[in-house]
């Protein structure tokens, strides 16, 4: 049965602290088979932090594992949106009942 962790990123994932986000992702990713991100309370989300995104889904795939964004903020499911990624990170945008109405 596959080891699953899940991972809440909190801070705004931009520029900023890519460098910090990207090792914590790659140290979470080594630990278990599959990680689940919870991006809800990213606040702000830049090109950097798309391209933390797409580094940490090809590693996963290069090293057999699975990561799956299971929660998204309006700005990470805007900017997703807007750059045509949706495909790209191959998971659904969860929109929230609140959202929806």
């Amino acid at each position: 049965m596959p080891m699953t962790q899940r991972l809440s990123v909190t801070e705004e994932m931009t520029i900023y602290h890519a460098l910090d986000q990207k090792n914590l992702l790659l140290d979470a990713l080594l630990t278990c088979d599959v990680l689940e991100l919870d991006l809800l309370q990213v606040g702000d989300i830049d090109t950097a932090g798309l391209q933390l995104l797409i580094m940490l889904k090809k590693e996963a795939q290069r090293t057999g594992k699975r990561v799956a964004i299971v929660a998204h903020s309006q700005a990470v499911q805007s900017v997703i949106d807007f750059c045509n990624l949706a495909a790209e990170l191959g998971d659904p945008l969860l929109i929230p009942a609140a959202q929806a109405a």
